[in-house]
């Protein structure tokens, strides 16, 4: 996807002036965003946006008179403005994203300085500008996959040498990994998912996960052993590999350079199981700017993988899985909500 050099017009939400002054002050340092206003509270935004119309919005998920969360609920039906949230280490900010926020930064908590925190926003901003906005639809029940006491949907033949999958995803990839996940059963080959985002959010994410899927999600520590029915996210700054030992699969979660622009990253995750795993295995590419994961993806596929781009109309941004399908690293493009029922039938082909 090629970014123009256009200039972004943003408002900025949020109830704290301290917050407020140096996120104006840092984005109004950057060359291609100008921030055309602000708001101090939830009425206040909905008054702002309809006035102002941005290009994007930065949003405080915690407020007093009303929450990020309700704010979005409430606004994108009407107005479909990307917006990027900013927030503490808190689980809230995946009801936002659910919400139909297209991305979220982590507030300076002293890990990391403000011009870096700056930096990240303002890349984000750049990368929403161009962004589809999907608000949530109504709440609706998910039907379960594998019923108690069901035969399992994949058959007693498939064993852990015969598959690993592997997924990587980045910008609006927390949700649309969420809605390939939900739809397959609580037996599933082992998983690697690999989702850029903040330090700390990875742990919180696989526990959302974990309570919304069938299989076992948890974060991924160095050393753990797939097996059926487990899927692991890859710890937020540390490069992430599935290893060989005899006819086990490990994963390392190592310190590391970034690689395409990562740590971690989906090609570093790829170009491992196109080099560690001996049975069947399958990549999926979802939506995210950049091209993290096309060569790895390339790599999996030379070595025998069945590989899975998520399509551009499904994609809140349509840039690693098009990259990946423009090399010919993709064999099928699906909808977030069909890849699962693409996956499932080439396992069940097994």
């Amino acid at each position: 996807m090629a970014l123009t050099g256009r200039v972004i017009r943003v408002l900025v939400v949020d109830d704290s002036a301290v917050a407020r002054s140096y996120i104006i002050s840092g984005l109004s340092a950057r060359t291609r965003i100008e921030v055309v206003g602000y708001a101090i509270n939830a009425a206040d935004a909905q008054r702002k946006v309809q006035e102002l119309r941005p290009d994007v919005m930065t949003l405080d998920v915690e407020m007093p008179d009303m929450s990020g969360i309700d704010l979005l609920k409430k606004m994108l039906p009407v107005y479909q403005v990307p917006v990027i949230l900013v927030s503490s280490l808190n689980l809230r900010v995946f009801d936002a994203l659910g919400a139909g926020a297209v991305d979220f930064v982590r507030k300076p908590d002293g890990s990391q300085s403000k011009d870096e925190f700056i930096t990240t926003l303002s890349q984000k901003i750049v990368v929403a500008a161009y962004a589809k906005v999907r608000p949530s639809a109504p709440a609706r029940a998910v039907q379960t996959v594998v019923t108690p006491g069901a035969v399992p949907l994949l058959g007693p033949k498939l064993t852990l040498d015969q598959a690993v999958i592997g997924l990587g995803a980045s910008t609006g990839g927390t949700e649309a990994t969420l809605e390939v996940m939900k739809r397959l059963p609580a037996d599933i080959p082992p998983m690697v998912i690999v989702q850029h985002m903040p330090v700390g959010f990875t742990k919180m994410y696989a526990e959302r996960l974990d309570r919304l899927c069938a299989m076992e999600v948890r974060e991924a520590v160095d050393g753990d052993e797939l097996h059926r029915g487990l899927a692991l996210v890859a710890p937020a700054d540390f490069q992430c590999r599935v290893v060989r030992i005899g006819n086990r699969y490990r994963v390392s979660c190592k310190p590391g350079d970034k690689v395409s622009g990562h740590r971690p990253s989906v090609d570093v995750l790829f170009q491992s199981m196109a080099d560690s795993v001996k049975g069947k295995m399958a990549g999926v590419i979802m939506t995210g700017m950049g091209h993290d994961g096309s060569d790895g993806l390339l790599a999996m596929r030379k070595a025998g993988a069945y590989t899975i781009g998520q399509d551009k109309e499904s994609s809140v941004v349509y840039g690693m899985p098009m990259v990946a399908f423009d090399i010919g690293a993709v064999q099928i493009q699906a909808s977030c909500e069909n890849i699962a029922g693409v996956l499932l039938r080439y396992l069940k082909s097994l």
